[in-house]
């Protein structure tokens, strides 16, 4: 029997020879693990334990068997060292009551990375060796064929285990171990079962990124599990090409996670435990000491070669490129690219409009009237200092709030509750509120709107109630399009990642930022766009980006007035 003592900690291992260059990993994965060490050393309501971690990789090496293996070789599990570090941190990390603190992993993962076989033995654990009496686990799809493919695969595992065939009964449609602890493994699809009474300890959701219509059915099961003292939703897949559905969410979800790590005005889950191996760029595909960013298996669950086979023939044949860097290296497929990444954005320096006594702002609007949120910035600058100031604000309907936050997962009523966002009342964006907020910046911090971008398509009667407010000399229109605003999205950009752009450590203004994508057109001009999820809202950059064309525009006579 194999068998860890208490002080093996598989995600301080990994950790450690991740920072020492001797595993290379995604971004995000590096930033994941650094949390989950810092964690460790670190613990708050939640404290790790080796016992509790321990205990799955024992049931995984001693119980659960391949049910595909090579020739002469043996078809007992063993583990890798990332696979050690998923399963201890999905696992590992408890409450004083031995509650899980895992209440979701989001797993994003290289194909035939081993993940089916990792999803085989979470969902026998919960089944068998949870402690939980009664457990009901589901693997979930919206199509049955997609359900029974993570199901079958634990059904070959317990075939394939005299051990496992103790507890577990595998049937035509279930696994039972009923006689062990009344508990059930179901493959469940929204197209042909019924969804209602479900008290689920395990949901198995497999390949979401073919899941059209997902969200529906990811709701259910959540909702699903609320009786349960320590659930587990277990989601692996690897990208896809079906945008604005439960993949895209789910991802931007996980991203939002990581970013909020380790800054204090950051997205908070701390249920929600995401594990994304991907390249950091798309353009890392054709570099062979990247690939193993996306597929942490390569060279010993995935074939090296046949992966270097597929590049060799993508690299001849575009059309081939599409697909090789979706299932193979987790990029997601889109007509635009990302535009900075997270260290690019990250600034957490602050300033105090009281201390700068600035005299002369620069603003900029992004209007809405729904969906969208309603954003008005104002840059300014000092005498005697290179740095650009941020002061930006936020509107969203107030009817729409709760719904937002329960929906699309963002802290719109937190960031309300700080103060970066307000609420107007109804369904609607009433701009008067962005006037008196100019007017305010003017009145109570005695900043003057020397000029102002907005969208030439803004509202008539916005732009007229601004003129009568600030002269007519002040409001200039902005064109949407790439010829106006390439150059200076490529400074700003440039800006950010010379942390010359102060924005308070605005968290708001910090999403839109990463949720920004670029049109690329041929010649290489860029302008900004939200991608594909109908989450994302990067109106609090729009409204930068027409601050800054004002800035680049007026520059000299800016300065002179400051």
């Amino acid at each position: 029997m194999r068998r860890y003592c208490l002080d093996y900690n598989p995600i301080l291992e990994y950790f450690d020879r991740i920072e020492k260059g001797e595993i290379k990993v995604s971004n995000k994965i590096y930033r994941w693990y650094k949390y989950l060490a810092w964690h460790i050393k670190n613990p708050d309501e939640y404290h790790y334990s080796a016992k509790r971690a321990n205990h799955v990789l024992e049931f995984a090496e001693n119980y659960c068997k391949l049910s595909k293996h090579k020739k002469g070789t043996t078809n007992d599990v063993r583990l890798e060292l990332w696979e050690q570090a998923h399963l201890a941190a999905v696992f590992g990390f408890i409450d004083d009551n031995g509650n899980r603190q895992c209440r979701e992993s989001i797993f994003i993962v290289g194909k035939k990375n081993g993940k089916s076989l990792l999803a085989s033995i979470v969902g026998l654990y919960l089944l068998i060796a949870d402690g939980e009496p009664g457990a009901e686990i589901y693997a979930v799809a919206t199509k049955r064929e997609q359900a029974n493919i993570i199901w079958e695969e634990a059904k070959r595992m317990v075939l394939k285990s005299a051990a496992l065939r103790k507890r577990i009964k595998p049937l035509v449609s279930k696994l039972s171990s009923e006689e062990f602890n009344n508990g059930v493994y179901r493959p469940l699809a929204s197209d042909k079962d019924s969804l209602d009474g479900l008290n689920v300890h395990g949901c198995m959701m497999d390949e979401i990124h073919q899941w059209k219509n997902g969200k529906a059915l990811y709701d259910i099961m959540a909702d699903g599990v609320t009786a349960r003292d320590q659930p587990l939703i277990y989601i692996t897949s690897t990208a896809g090409t079906i945008r604005e559905d439960i993949y895209d969410q789910k991802y931007d979800e996980a991203e939002r996670v990581i970013n909020g790590l380790f800054d204090d005005n950051g997205y908070k889950d701390p249920h929600l435990f995401p594990f994304i191996y991907e390249l950091d760029s798309r353009k890392e595909w054709v570099r062979e000491d990247c690939w193993i960013k996306a597929n942490p298996g390569l060279g010993t669950i995935k074939n090296k070669d046949t992966l270097r086979d597929k590049v060799r023939k993508a690299q001849e044949n575009p059309l081939l490129v599409k697909n090789l860097v979706c299932k193979e290296f987790n990029i997601r497929e889109t007509s635009s690219e990302s535009w900075l990444n997270f260290e690019d954005i990250d600034n957490h320096a602050t300033f105090d409009i009281a201390e700068l006594k600035p005299r002369y702002g620069i603003g900029g609007n992004d209007l809405s009237s729904t969906n969208d949120l309603t954003n008005a910035t104002m840059l300014f600058m000092v005498p005697g200092d290179d740095n650009i100031y941020v002061e930006q604000m936020y509107w969203i309907p107030e009817d729409l709030v709760e719904q937002r936050v329960k929906e699309d997962k963002i802290p719109y009523d937190l960031w309300i509750e700080q103060g970066w966002m307000r609420t107007c009342p109804g369904n609607k964006i009433h701009y008067k509120y962005v006037v008196e907020w100019f007017k305010e910046m003017q009145l109570e911090k005695d900043i003057y709107l020397f000029k102002d971008g907005y969208d030439a398509w803004s509202a008539t009667y916005f732009v007229e109630e601004m003129n009568d407010t600030f002269g007519r000399s002040v409001m200039e229109p902005v064109a949407q399009g790439k010829k106006t605003l390439s150059s200076p999205m490529k400074s700003l950009g440039a800006d950010l990642k010379a942390k010359r752009i102060i924005y308070n450590n605005n968290p708001v203004l910090k999403w839109c930022i990463c949720n920004t994508s670029v049109d690329i057109d041929k010649n290489n001009n860029i302008q900004p766009c939200k991608g594909t999820s109908p989450t994302r809202r990067i109106d609090g950059l729009a409204g930068l980006l027409d601050a800054y064309v004002m800035l680049e525009n007026h520059l000299e006579e800016y300065l002179s007035l400051i």
